[in-house]
């Protein structure tokens, strides 16, 4: 658990002309404010077994701008994204909130009664996931002249609409692109994802035949009108599977300023543990907030996904002291479960109800000590990334072998 140097954070870059950089780093890339950002330095797996002579330098990246921040300005500070979730009446709009959010058992949503008005809830459930969601009740119409359109549109992030698959969807899409038509000229960085619900049962075909017709319909109206630039997605979507989650995911991404730094985080990292896939799940909800550049499929999320339940099942039954209702996950929760594939499924806590899950070949396992240092590096990176404010330098991480003296030393 070795390597010279391996530091995290902003400091000084001392070069051949002096102190010409502003920051240490190595396949960095930009922050939403224009900046760069250092990535955890961590140890490749041919370092690891090579020694330092096997390992290669990355490129250097130098940040101009003393004063430039590491964070975005909007981060976990000023106005909390919000999501505005719509419908007609029955289409299963408090289903998904409640199936994701309030973790209720899909069968005990056919109890739920219609919403007969607009609910309005604050979901904190990690440093990450902290977001307003607006539930409207199926009779709401943005033609009324009673609708604040302005107040309703022009703070919010996204809206998530609903369309029952099970039912004619042509109101609904009138509704759709009347609601797209108003809000867009509110807002037009709005995003728009439409959940067509409730697909459990339907055949794959039927499945594939409904997006395609009401994507075309839709953007052929919305074309019509003059609002081709629209940025709106299709989304297939059951409460019976895991895909309510992984859409909602998708959707909580769009939100997320620091996306595009922990998507860099999640590359660095498989890449220096030869990992096939990761994920950093939300714990309480299974809604992944990030993961790797590579593209997802489902069985990969769905496995890591079970394996959150996994891991908390266990913990309620051995690891939780006395009658306590809050979720058994704290800095000690950890598994790995080996595949009858050769694969192995690795999770691992890094901040408060944020789990790293990871996909990767059981030979790669022998390097765990070096997965362990890289997840811990990612650990203390992901604390600097959701830090309120970045006025005053990220605190760093600073670790030396035997050989540079001085041992581990922590800033």
């Amino acid at each position: 658990q070795a390597g010279a140097g391996a530091r995290l954070g902003i400091e000084p870059l001392v070069g051949r002309g002096g102190r010409k950089g502003r920051m240490a780093a190595r396949s960095g890339y930009d922050t939403p404010t224009g900046g760069s950002y250092s990535d955890p330095h961590m140890f490749s797996a041919a370092r690891y077994e090579g020694g330092a002579e096997a390992a290669h330098p990355m490129g250097v990246h130098g940040l101009a701008d003393e004063e430039a921040s590491v964070h975005s300005a909007q981060s976990m500070g000023g106005s909390l994204p919000r999501i505005l979730v719509m419908g007609l009446r029955r289409s299963g709009k408090t289903s998904i909130f409640k199936v994701v959010f309030h973790k209720m058992s899909p069968h005990e949503t056919l109890f739920l009664e219609s919403t007969s008005k607009t609910n309005k809830h604050h979901v904190q459930n990690s440093c990450v996931v902290d977001l307003k969601v607006w539930d409207f009740a199926g009779t709401a119409d943005v033609e009324e002249p009673s609708f604040k359109l302005q107040e309703t549109f022009e703070p919010a992030g996204a809206l998530l609409f609903v369309i029952d698959a099970q039912d004619d969807y042509q109101a609904a899409i009138v509704r759709l692109v009347s609601t797209v038509d108003k809000a867009f000229r509110v807002n037009r960085g709005l995003y728009f994802e439409v959940f067509i619900h409730k697909v459990d049962g339907v055949s794959e075909d039927r499945k594939l035949e409904l997006q395609r017709d009401i994507s075309h319909q839709v953007t052929s109206a919305l074309y019509e009108k003059g609002l081709e630039e629209a940025n709106i997605a299709f989304y297939l979507s059951s409460i019976y599977d895991h895909s309510v989650n992984e859409n909602v995911s998708k959707v909580v991404q769009k939100l997320v300023p620091q996306l595009g730094m922990l998507e860099n985080l999640l590359d660095i990292l498989i890449s220096n543990c030869r990992m096939e896939k990761a994920f950093l799940f939300d714990v309480s909800t299974k809604i992944y907030i990030a993961t790797d550049s590579q593209p997802v499929d489902v069985e990969s999320f769905e496995l890591c996904s079970d394996m959150i339940d996994v891991v908390i099942d266990v913990s309620v039954i051995y690891g939780q002291d006395g009658d306590s209702d809050a979720l058994p996950f704290d800095e000690r929760s950890s598994s790995i479960i080996k595949l009858n594939n050769g694969r192995v499924l690795c999770l691992r806590e890094v901040s408060k109800y944020l789990a790293l899950v990871c996909l990767m070949r059981a030979d790669n396992l022998e390097l765990q000590g070096l997965i362990e240092y890289n997840v811990h590096t990612f650990k203390q990176a992901l604390k600097d990334l959701v830090r309120p404010s970045y006025v005053q330098p990220a605190p760093r991480l600073s670790l030396q072998s035997e050989g540079s003296g001085g041992g581990h030393s922590f800033l």
